[in-house]
């Protein structure tokens, strides 16, 4: 997994800001997983987590978040 250079998703920049980690709050970066796919990527440093981006709408549900390695 790798950060990307541009937005995982359309969102507007103050709405990207207001996003968190619903497991740990902890704050979400950009990243792209090993297929290419957007993900946004917890920072939390003890549990990260990395959520899947569908058509540039993040899925911030616990049932979807699997470990970052």
């Amino acid at each position: 997994m790798t950060a990307t250079p541009g937005p995982a998703t359309d969102l507007e920049p103050w709405a990207r800001a207001l996003l968190r980690c619903p497991v740990t709050g902890a704050e979400l970066v950009d990243g792209t997983d090993d297929d290419g796919a957007p993900v946004l990527v917890s920072t939390d440093p003890e549990r990260p987590l990395v959520y899947p981006v569908v058509d540039g709408i993040p899925v911030l549900l616990v049932d979807e978040a699997r470990p970052a390695s």
